[in-house]
Parts: C-alpha cells; sequence; structure tokens
C-alpha cells in the first residue's frame, strides 16, 4: 500500500504541471500525440542519464566534498548533463516540427520532455528511497525541473521565429540559463559549507518558479493566434 502511494507522488506532480501548462496554451491548444512523444522522450533520456552519473560516481567522482568538487558537481555532473540531453532531444523533435508553431510552445514542448525526465526519475528515487523522499522531490526537484526546462524552452520558442538574426544567441542562452539555474540550485543543495545555505536553493527555485511565469504572460501576449481570440 506505501509503495502504490509512493508511486502516485512521484507520478502526480508532473502531470499537474503538464495540465497547467497546457491550460495555459489558451490561443492555440497543441495535438496530444506530438505532447504525448514529448513526455515518453523525456522519460527516454532520463535512465542514460543517470547511468552516466552512476558511472562517474563509480569511477570516484564525488558528489559532494570541498567547493570545487561540489561545483563540478553540481554545474557538470547534474545540471549539464541533464539540462543537455533536454536540450538536445527538443532540438532534435519539436523544435523542427511546424506543431511548434508560436513562441509558446517551446515552453510547453520543453515541460513536456522535462515532465517525462522528472517523472521517471522521481519514480526510480521512489523504488530506492523511502516517502519523505519522494513528498521532497515532488515539491522540489519536479518543479525545478519545469521551470528550468520552461526557461530554456522561452529561448528555444524565441530562436525558432527570430527574425533579428539572434536565433544562435537565443539558443545559446536558451541551454546556458538552463545549466546556470540548475546547477545554482543544486550547489546549495549539496554544499556542505554551512547548512543554512540550503535555503538559498529555494530562493533559486522561487524566483525561476516567478521567472517562469512571467515569461508565460509575455508569450500569451505575444501570440499571432491571440487576435483569433479577440
Amino acid at each position: 500500500m506505501i509503495w502504490i502511494l509512493q508511486l502516485v507522488l512521484a507520478v502526480l506532480p508532473g502531470l499537474i504541471i503538464i495540465w497547467y501548462i497546457h491550460r495555459e496554451d489558451i490561443y492555440e491548444k497543441e495535438r496530444w500525440i506530438p505532447l504525448f512523444l514529448c513526455f515518453v522522450l523525456g522519460m527516454l533520456i532520463t535512465y542514460p542519464v543517470i547511468k552516466v552519473q552512476e558511472l562517474f560516481y563509480g569511477l570516484g567522482w564525488k558528489e559532494t566534498g570541498g567547493f570545487w568538487t561540489t561545483i563540478l558537481s553540481a554545474f557538470v555532473l547534474v545540471a549539464l548533463t541533464e539540462e543537455l540531453v533536454k536540450y538536445l532531444a527538443l532540438l532534435v523533435y519539436p523544435y523542427r516540427n511546424k506543431f511548434l508553431s508560436e513562441p509558446l510552445d517551446g515552453i510547453v514542448y520543453a515541460i513536456y520532455i522535462g515532465m517525462g525526465f522528472a517523472t521517471l526519475e522521481n519514480i526510480l528515487y521512489a523504488y530506492r528511497y523511502d516517502i519523505s523522499t519522494t513528498i521532497v522531490r515532488a515539491i522540489t526537484a519536479v518543479p525545478a525541473h519545469a521551470t528550468f526546462a520552461a526557461i530554456m524552452g522561452y529561448y528555444i520558442g524565441k530562436a525558432k521565429f527570430d527574425q533579428q538574426g539572434k536565433r544562435y544567441t537565443f539558443l545559446f542562452r536558451g541551454l546556458f540559463m538552463a545549466v546556470l539555474l540548475h546547477g545554482l540550485y543544486d550547489f546549495f543543495v549539496l554544499q556542505e559549507i554551512d547548512e543554512s545555505l540550503m535555503i538559498l536553493s529555494m530562493v533559486i527555485l522561487i524566483v525561476s518558479i516567478l521567472f517562469t511565469l512571467e515569461l508565460i504572460r509575455e508569450l500569451q501576449n505575444q501570440s499571432p493566434y491571440k487576435k483569433d481570440r479577440t
């Protein structure tokens, strides 16, 4: 019974977040097939990333320790590997297709990929750890994956519809911002300098969520489909 509850808690946060972003895509709803495929794609890239991380840990790469060890672990082994595969998945599938038809869709599809990733990651964590870990991840790690993906998707959407020669600048910013925020978040979670510094991870998460909501509002207001609904 506990395992079933733990599984529900592992899956539910991601489903709530994709329900929310689907609701916020108010002017031109995306078709369910590409959305579902993006979610599945996010799940498919999760396990290889975890195995790569475990391989490095097995070779002696420490998750925590000194300042620079924690920096490398947070920014390279965790943030860069996870955000890079989500970034590549976003570019390989939705970015190249016509169903990504407005900048807001960059956020929508990025979140579906991110939530596929976070959901399978949560299930694997639920299998390994107790229910308290699952609950903590439900209110921290899953929203973190969502907001980092959304910020990445914002720049991907801007890149696809850029008409000012800034496409590659936007593409770079998408990956850079996701890795930067994810790395900062993980650094303050992992660091062993002072336990009180962990509160900064929540500050980064809350600020990132508020920033994401602002980006969504911006692209809603700029939607080319808005005039058709007014």
